[in-house]
């Protein structure tokens, strides 16, 4: 039998600031765009832990743990923020980009072109990434949540939907919109500079 000895996950809320202020800032900076509000949920994030502190097991490390409950105070906020915010339907938004006579076609100027991208510089994909990330802080809240909990935390739509208390069909309204607003902006922002 070996004499290997396991280290348990231990707290030391004396460092979490030290430590995992800035990680944590910037993890959640990406998903709501709002350096206030990213803050405001950094600070919650520690204040829930403090609180919470007792109830740690030990069974993920301290980093993990921080990072759980800083995931649930950003569906907290985008929880709250869907419901203030209606949803139009696609039909109201569309015309931006369709015409309205023509059976769904694209209006001549907003039709999608061919990217024609490999990313193979690092370079390159981190300027694309930056882009993205801009193009991505210019969604309504809304969109963004869906847009974000969906590709950026990898959530099934049907979770997603029961999180931000929205149903499906505006689950697919707000995603095929943030799609499209997406594509313009970086095709206006990467690919035609």
């Amino acid at each position: 039998m070996g004499t290997d000895i396991l280290t348990a996950n231990i707290l030391e809320p004396e460092k979490w600031i030290e430590r995992y202020s800035d990680l944590l800032f910037r993890f959640t900076l990406l998903r709501v765009s709002d350096k206030a509000i990213a803050e405001d949920i950094v600070q919650e994030t520690f204040l829930s832990a403090w609180k919470g502190k007792e109830g740690y097991k030990g069974e993920a490390s301290e980093k993990n743990w921080l990072f759980s409950i800083n995931r649930n105070k950003i569906i907290d906020h985008y929880r709250k923020a869907a419901k203030t915010l209606t949803v139009r339907g696609v039909e109201d938004y569309e015309e931006l980009f369709f015409n309205e006579s023509g059976g769904g076609h694209w209006h001549a100027d907003k039709k999608p072109v061919d990217w024609g991208v490999t990313y193979s510089n690092t370079i390159e994909t981190k300027d694309f990434y930056k882009v993205l990330n801009e193009c991505k802080d210019k969604l309504k809240d809304l969109q963004q949540a869906v847009f974000v909990l969906k590709y950026f935390d990898e959530l099934d739509s049907d979770v997603i939907c029961k999180l931000l208390d929205i149903t499906p069909s505006n689950y697919w309204v707000l995603m095929h919109r943030a799609k499209l607003q997406l594509r313009e902006c970086i095709q206006h922002n990467w690919f035609e500079k």
